[in-house]
């Protein structure tokens, strides 16, 4: 079996806990490649994956890159084009954690970037496989709402005092702010479902001292087909609202709390261990109905490593990547629109 030597950039929480477990759980994946200047990170990442090769800098593995066959890239979001880019010029496949860039212009030069090398690109989106959403996904796909209408969902956090990190005090340039971070899942997912968009509104602020960014949101979506996707990203929410509340002209769906799969790979747990993955407990199901009658529907298991098993199958079996690069393009330009739109405090085409 031919097995792909993967690169991952950054060994912090991103390159750590969600990419470096998910390659190594994948039969056709190795992490070979670790690239960090922090030292302790770098020791973490040999005691976690024996006979992995650490270096300080990417220019170092992009100056001798025979040996790796994809790179990951999981650093500072300000870092992700530039280190894409440098990626595909020596040769190599990438994913990159989301967002995809800083800009939607970047991202767009990316993938052409890729498509005249013939390389392989995609954009780790990896709530797509959350096991709330596959199950609302399925709800739609099978029409157990009827025709949907309103889809309302929230990634909220109650953190009142800021932790001082990039994501907090640093620029737009940077990629800072909840908009970006969290808008980047909210958005993919609400356009996954419906697809394209045609109007634009958003609500943008900044509730807490000493943070220089936004840490609260709310954008609306119109989407061609009618439906109205509402979506809540928030970091000083104290009274936590539904993860999923979708409404259809038979019935409604609503699920409250977050996928259990990052408080997961948070604690150590790895998908390749023998108990269940991404299951969620039946006094934590959704429910499912019309006044008055609702009955808990299963959630369907979430299924992070699913995303590397489709890289595998892309790089090795010449299937499509897990997520096309040109719909984080799409999520940028949305998130972009939005912007626009708090701004000048009106609806904006999309």
């Amino acid at each position: 079996m031919s097995i792909l030597d993967v690169a991952v950039l950054g060994y912090g929480l991103a390159g750590s806990v969600f990419h470096a477990p998910l390659i190594a759980a994948e039969p056709r994946m190795r992490v070979a490649a670790v690239v960090t200047s922090s030292q302790e990170r770098a020791e973490r990442a040999r005691a976690e994956h024996p006979g992995v090769r650490v270096v300080p800098h990417a220019e170092e593995l992009f100056a001798a890159p025979r040996g790796i066959d994809l790179v990951v890239i999981a650093t500072p979001n300000r870092t992700h084009a530039p280190l894409t880019r440098q990626a595909l010029e020596a040769g190599l496949p990438v994913v990159v954690d989301k967002p995809f860039a800083v800009s939607a212009d970047d991202a767009e030069d990316l993938v052409a970037r890729a498509e005249r090398s013939g390389l392989a690109l995609s954009v780790f989106q990896n709530r797509r496989w959350d096991g709330d959403f596959r199950t609302v996904r399925e709800l739609v796909e099978t029409g157990k709402l009827g025709r949907v209408r309103r889809f309302e969902s929230r990634f909220e956090r109650w953190r009142p005092v800021p932790k001082g990190g990039w994501r907090e005090v640093g620029t737009d340039e940077e990629g800072a702010g909840i908009l970006l971070d969290l808008g980047s899942h909210l958005v993919d997912q609400a356009v996954t479902l419906f697809g394209p968009v045609a109007s634009v509104y958003c609500e943008l602020d900044r509730r807490r001292e000493g943070i220089t960014t936004d840490d609260d949101a709310f954008v609306a979506l119109t989407h061609n087909g009618d439906v109205r996707s509402h979506l809540w990203m928030s970091a000083v929410a104290p009274h936590l609202g539904p993860r999923f509340r979708v409404l259809g002209s038979e019935a409604g769906y609503v699920t409250y709390g977050l996928d259990p799969q990052e408080d997961a790979l948070r604690s150590g747990r790895r998908p390749d261990g023998d108990s269940p993955w991404g299951t969620v407990d039946a006094d934590r199901w959704g429910v499912l109905g019309a006044e008055p009658d609702f009955v808990p529907v299963p959630t369907v298991p979430g299924a992070y490593p699913a995303f590397y098993s489709a890289m595998a199958a892309a790089l090795l079996d010449g299937a499509p990547v897990p997520v096309d690069p040109r719909d984080a393009v799409t999520t940028l330009r949305l998130l972009t629109k939005a912007r626009e739109s708090a701004a000048l405090g009106v609806t904006v085409t999309a």
